[in-house]
């Protein structure tokens, strides 16, 4: 069975209600990975913690770590809600998940990919595994980095991110597609908080996964035929049906 992986950002989440059913096709299996960028933001200023980010990633100091956890935590639960019965609230640290120390943001760290037999088990019993961004340690992970690395482990057929933005924007417009080279070529006009998302978006294309940050198709080195030819065994899909919001 098809398994896709929701990146679900903080502020899309303070939006509207969020509908699963809106990015997960029928007969898909789905996990759910989670951000919590604003109420992260808003619990460190109550307890006089600067927001600090260095390329889109936040700074996390052992003063501010648990604080984060917390947050985290809130949001896991109260989307869990809006998803219903079916989801499962996880922690990434309680999870095991293993990242690489990034020592200049503090307490961070870069993902790597995997697949936790909690999760697999979770998916095969067809429930919607809900997973906040934290790694061993703990370390505060970037919500893109975690579904990428999700996803490349599970060997998930789609990775959709859903944002307040309806995909990367450029000059007023939103791009159907994009690669790697495309980083280049439109650097000026990436802020850097999608930086992550993009290279996070990348790493899961190179890995044949179909990718989308909204409406904008992120296409790997073999073209955007790889995602469509590739699933879990080996059949040809078409990932040009996504349905949207």
């Amino acid at each position: 069975m098809p398994t896709a992986v929701v990146k679900l950002g903080g502020a899309a989440l303070r939006q509207g209600s969020f509908r699963l059913e809106r990015w997960v096709r029928r007969g898909e299996r789905a996990l759910v990975v989670h951000g919590a960028g604003p109420r992260i933001s808003t619990a460190l200023a109550r307890a006089g913690i600067e927001s600090r980010f260095v390329g889109g990633r936040r700074v996390t100091t052992s003063d501010a770590l648990p604080v984060v956890r917390e947050a985290m935590r809130v949001e896991n639960e109260e989307l869990c809600h809006t998803i219903g019965s079916r989801a499962v609230p996880i922690l990434g640290d309680e999870l095991g998940l293993e990242a690489e120390l990034v020592p200049e943001l503090g307490f961070v760290g870069i993902p790597f990919p995997t697949a936790p037999p909690e999760l697999r088990q979770l998916l095969a019993a067809g429930r919607v595994p809900v997973v906040a961004p934290l790694a061993r340690g703990p370390l505060n992970v970037n919500a893109d980095d975690a579904a990428a690395a999700l996803a490349i482990g599970l060997r998930a057929d789609r990775l959709v991110f859903v944002s307040d933005v309806d995909g990367i924007r450029v000059a007023g417009g939103t791009l159907s597609s994009f690669s790697g080279p495309d980083v280049g070529r439109y650097r000026e006009h990436l802020d850097n908080g999608i930086l992550p998302k993009v290279e996070a978006a990348l790493r899961a294309a190179e890995a044949g996964i179909d990718v989308r940050i909204g409406r904008t198709r992120i296409v790997g080195r073999l073209g955007p035929d790889r995602a469509q030819q590739r699933d879990a065994h080996g059949d040809r899909r078409d990932s040009d049906d996504l349905r949207e919001p």
